[in-house]
């Protein structure tokens, strides 16, 4: 388990059997947090099997592109896409070196790695490049069995999209609600594609709530 906040880490490993997680504190965005992070994970397993990148956030909400500050673009990119290169990039290494050969990367990426929201560059770029990374890793990852594969979620219900039950800007300039799904039927397809043998593989998955306005969102 790895994250910014301590707090938030324990409350989660709290969740499994005693001994049964690492927690570290990690700020994915910094390469000598990442570079501890794995040391500390093979170190107390032997070896690393998974990676979920699902570190991610917004930036500043409903900024026009022309007004959002450089600090704020860099903070999105380094959160969302450099940490998740750093992660991927760390777990390439382990997963090269390690007997048996291989293990599975899944990043996160979002319906917005499709369709952009209004006035969310930063974000929308950050999980298109998401995409152009998983298909990079999948393709050099074939000869040491390392399996990279990317989930697109819409709308699960996480303190991330509260928001949008209460009113989200749409492409049309209207603030309109929209619906959520449980963040646990997320948790499934994760677990699906994770479980798969190395020898299969979800290159893509999309798992959205049914009638949020993604299809039709431009």
């Amino acid at each position: 388990l790895a994250g910014r906040r301590p707090a938030t880490l324990e409350e989660t490993a709290a969740l499994v059997p005693e001994g049964a997680s690492l927690a570290v504190r990690t700020d994915v965005a910094q390469p000598d947090d990442v570079t501890g992070l794995f040391a500390a994970a093979v170190d107390r397993f032997g070896r690393v099997d998974l990676l979920f990148n699902n570190a991610g956030i917004n930036g500043p909400r409903d900024v026009p592109a022309e007004d959002l500050p450089y600090d704020a673009w860099r903070h999105v990119v380094d959160t969302n896409l450099n940490g998740a290169f750093l992660c991927a990039q760390a777990a390439f290494r382990q997963m090269k070196e390690q007997e048996p050969q291989g293990g599975r990367i899944i990043n996160n990426g979002s319906v917005s790695a499709h369709t952009p929201r209004p006035r969310s560059v930063a974000y929308t770029t950050t999980k298109h490049a998401l995409t152009g990374l998983t298909k990079s890793l999948s393709l050099d990852g074939r000869p040491y069995g390392i399996a990279v594969g990317q989930i697109d979620i819409g709308n699960a219900a996480t303190d991330m999209t509260a928001r949008m039950q209460t009113g989200a800007l749409q492409a049309n300039g209207e603030i309109a609600p929209e619906p959520v799904m449980d963040v646990a039927d997320v948790a499934r397809t994760v677990r699906h594609m994770a479980e798969l043998p190395l020898a299969a593989n979800v290159q893509f998955a999309t798992v959205l709530a049914t009638a949020m306005p993604y299809v039709g969102r431009g």
